[in-house]
């Protein structure tokens, strides 16, 4: 986009470094912001550790990885970063309090043309923008983690949301190399999330009524329809078979599958008891940190591939 030259991430985080890097690589310069001195160094780091892994899988990373680097200029002080941006995005942790007064802020800072977006997974663009005055600039841009790798961006309007907002966001994240879909509805967890949520309650559901244990349920994924869900999306499978067939299933299925509002008693039961998953080395599942290691490994390794697989 030729009228935006400078880009401001608020938090360095999990998400905001890499969300960094996808724009340094493009040539932009990045403003990282963070109240946290030693999270933005690590982000250098991490940057240079991502940079490093996808040039030695044969990924384009830009002009040369310090090149990159050199683009993100580091900051505590959130008017320093936002002053000189046209383009934001938002970052910080999953709290609507500290995101309106956020938002809030950059609304008085940034000239009236610089869009202002959040990278939240589910709480409500209209909620976030409630305090800010321009609100016609302000959306939601979901990366998926990790950002450098997973393509999949979902531009979100928020109930005030500009339609050119809206086009400028979506032809600039086209511009930097991601896969960016528009949502219109302002819906808690959009498109993506929405999706994969329903998806997990019912797996929760399988094992906590003795259909399956947990090993089995994601066996079923992964060696079956989950194969073809990277060429076939859901609803492109639904056309496939026929909708005819579709509505006989569902007709007979629907009311077998779970719809309760409300989250699992075995989740809740889980939590309790700090079975937490990976990082108790127990949840649905036994984690030694050996099996943890070799699956964060193996979908490092998945990524980069299809990283490299679709790179243009």
């Amino acid at each position: 986009m030729d009228n935006i030259r400078n880009v401001a991430i608020i938090g360095a985080g999990m998400m905001g470094h890499g969300i960094a890097q996808i724009f340094a690589s493009k040539g932009y310069s990045v403003a990282l912001m963070d109240i946290n001195e030693d999270i933005l160094t690590q982000a250098l780091d991490k940057v240079r550790e991502n940079l490093k892994l996808m040039s030695a899988n044969g990924i384009e990373v830009g002009q040369g990885l310090e090149d990159v680097v050199q683009r993100i200029k580091v900051t505590t002080d959130l008017s320093e970063a936002v002053k000189d941006a046209d383009f934001v995005v938002e970052a910080v942790l999953e709290k609507l309090d500290l995101k309106q007064e956020l938002f809030q802020k950059m609304d008085e800072m940034c000239p009236s043309d610089t869009i202002l977006a959040t990278n939240t997974s589910v709480i409500s663009i209209t909620e976030i923008a409630q305090r800010a005055k321009n609100r016609g600039r302000i959306l939601g841009t979901h990366f998926w983690n990790p950002p450098f790798l997973v393509p999949l961006v979902e531009v979100v309007k928020g109930q005030d949301t500009s339609e050119a907002a809206m086009e400028i966001t979506y032809d600039l994240l086209k511009q930097v190399g991601k896969h960016p879909v528009k949502v219109y509805k302002d819906v808690p967890g959009f498109v993506g999330n929405r999706l994969q949520h329903a998806l997990w309650r019912e797996a929760i559901s399988i094992v906590e009524r003795g259909i399956a244990d947990a090993a089995t349920v994601d066996e079923c994924v992964k060696y079956g329809f989950g194969m073809r869900l990277p060429v076939l999306g859901p609803l492109e499978n639904a056309d496939m078979v026929g909708l005819d067939l579709t509505l006989a299933i569902h007709d007979y299925i629907l009311k077998y599958l779970e719809s309760s509002p409300d989250p699992s008693p075995l989740l809740k039961e889980k939590v309790q008891r700090k079975e937490l998953g990976f990082k108790t080395g127990k949840g649905l599942q036994e984690w030694p940190s050996e099996r943890t290691d070799k699956l964060r490994r193996a979908l490092q390794e998945h990524l980069l591939a299809w990283t490299k697989r679709i790179a243009p």
